[in-house]
């Protein structure tokens, strides 16, 4: 991976609490994590709303409920 940039992106309130409690060694994991999928959607051939179904449908599979996300991304 080439040299790592800062940059400033808005989140929720309790995904900004979990990068905060995270250790250092996880937090370097989560900045690498977000970095990857940001890169995968951007050389995507896919148009974005596609990108976030898909995103979408997989969360659901995984048990994300609408109430869930809706209670994640309360501020």
């Amino acid at each position: 991976m080439s040299a790592m940039q800062t940059i400033s992106i808005q989140v929720s309130s309790a995904a900004a609490q979990a990068y905060r409690k995270a250790s250092a060694e996880d937090r370097k994991k989560m900045e690498l994590l977000l970095s990857l999928r940001l890169l995968e959607v951007s050389r995507s051939h896919k148009p974005l709303k596609q990108v976030i179904g898909e995103i979408s449908a997989s969360a659901r599979e995984r048990g994300l409920t609408p109430e869930t996300l809706e209670e994640l991304l309360k501020d």
